[in-house]
Parts: structure tokens; C-alpha cells; sequence
């Protein structure tokens, strides 16, 4: 038995980058920064930032072209994916991204309108990976 399970709270480093894919799928890529607050050996608090590549695919990446922004607090379920491939000089380069399954919104950022969304309907606004805001997924499926 194995587990792949990632769940992260941080903000979103700048604007999603959205691409449209020639089989009519989409993708949205962007930096989450997620920060720990600790004291040192001498007593004094120190932060870490941990940046992570957070992918999304279809409908979740359309709701995030859609309501997410540079600055948005979001808490993300995900997997785990590492890749590797050769640069231009021959060194092979790796990376790790989180392939989001599911993301809400936390927080109040403002919209262009300088209205707030109602933090009592964020699961309308961003429902899990793969649901409509009706709760059917993509297949038609219900999502239980």
C-alpha cells in the first residue's frame, strides 16, 4: 500500500499562467509560497519560504483562471510529481510539482470591484477537481 498525498495553505507567488492545449485541455501553473515560522537556537524567530509548482488541469484550471491571483491565500490537495529532462548543455534537471486535485480559497482578497466573495460560498466558487458547482464531474459522475 502507498499513499501520495500533499496538503499545503500558502499564497499564490504571481498571476496563474494559463495555456490552452490542442486536444481542447487546459492547464494552469503557479507558485505557491508557503511559510514557516520557527525561534532559533538563540532564541530568535526566524522565517522559511518554501516555494512549490502547483499544475492544474481542466475545469479546476479553468475556476483558477477564473478567481485566482497573485496574493491568494489557497489551501491545495494534491499529489506529489517529480520529472526530469536534458537542458540545452546535456545536464539532466529535475523538478517537483504538486498536481492539485482539489483547492479552496481561503481569506478575502479583493476582486477588481473591491468586493469581497462571500467566504460562505468558496466551495461554490472553487468546487473539488472534477465537480460542477451543480456537483456532477466532468464524466457525468457524481462525485461520492
Amino acid at each position: 500500500m502507498s499513499l501520495n498525498k500533499v496538503l499545503l495553505i500558502g499564497n499564490v507567488g504571481k498571476d496563474p499562467e494559463v495555456r490552452h492545449l490542442e486536444n481542447g485541455s487546459m492547464v494552469a501553473r503557479f507558485s505557491l509560497a508557503t511559510t514557516e515560522k520557527f525561534k532559533d537556537k538563540n532564541g530568535e524567530f526566524q522565517e522559511q519560504t518554501e516555494w512549490h509548482n502547483v499544475v492544474c488541469w481542466r475545469s479546476l484550471a479553468e475556476r483558477i483562471e477564473k478567481y485566482v491571483k497573485k496574493g491568494s491565500q489557497l489551501f491545495i490537495e494534491g499529489k506529489i510529481r517529480t520529472g526530469s529532462w536534458e537542458d540545452k548543455t546535456g545536464q539532466i534537471r529535475y523538478t517537483v510539482e504538486i498536481i492539485a486535485d482539489n483547492i479552496q480559497i481561503l481569506g478575502k482578497k479583493q476582486d477588481s470591484q473591491g468586493a469581497s466573495p462571500d467566504r460562505n460560498n468558496i466551495q461554490d466558487i472553487v468546487p473539488p477537481a472534477g465537480a460542477s458547482a451543480q456537483g456532477i464531474d466532468d464524466d457525468g459522475d457524481l462525485p461520492f
